[in-house]
């Protein structure tokens, strides 16, 4: 048997929310290619876990490793450019965007100091060829059956390169039906 070095290590990680600790002590490993699932009651913990790893919470105690860094509180835009994202269990998406727009959002691939929002979806389209997903990049997201069909890729990891700088996105309002 094979054994890779890790690519995520979280060591002992604390998070506590007023009086209430969401994680106490916690640690996980994954080497690349390695697929894991994080399991437990509600409440257990579980996503503020996955939150610090993807920098949405920064730990009270404890690391955070990826590829040999540490990179313990860190925020999600240097998370995104290192190539962590997180899909969250309770879906966000922003209504009045494309699925291209939701899944590169926080990491815009930029032609210009513009955001390329052909290459948004021309990325999302070889990720849902690549993945079998039949996704519409054009569909908005409030559109009928967009947020299922979006569900599965819409991962800001999943976008073709960084932003260096905030984007504009044309926001256009759905039609209500």
């Amino acid at each position: 048997m094979t054994t890779h070095a890790p690519a995520v290590v979280l060591h002992g990680i604390a998070k506590a929310f007023g009086g209430v600790a969401a994680n106490r002590d916690a640690s996980l490993e994954a080497a690349v290619g390695e697929i894991h699932a994080v399991v437990g009651e509600n409440g257990a913990g579980k996503s503020t876990l996955m939150r610090v790893l993807a920098g949405g919470h920064a730990p009270d105690a404890g690391t955070v490793q990826v590829h040999g860094r540490d990179v313990t509180g860190w925020d999600t835009r240097a998370a995104i450019a290192a190539g962590v994202g997180m899909v969250h269990q309770h879906f966000m998406l922003v209504p009045t965007l494309t699925v291209a727009e939701n899944v590169v959002l926080g990491a815009e691939p930029m032609t210009r100091g513009r955001v390329d929002v052909a290459a948004a979806e021309a990325a999302v389209a070889a990720l849902a060829r690549e993945t079998g997903l039949a996704v519409d990049p054009t569909a908005r997201a409030c559109e009928r059956g967009a947020c299922a069909r979006s569900r599965s890729i819409a991962s800001p990891s999943a976008s073709p390169r960084p932003a260096s700088a905030a984007g504009r996105i044309t926001r256009r309002a759905c039609a209500s039906r």
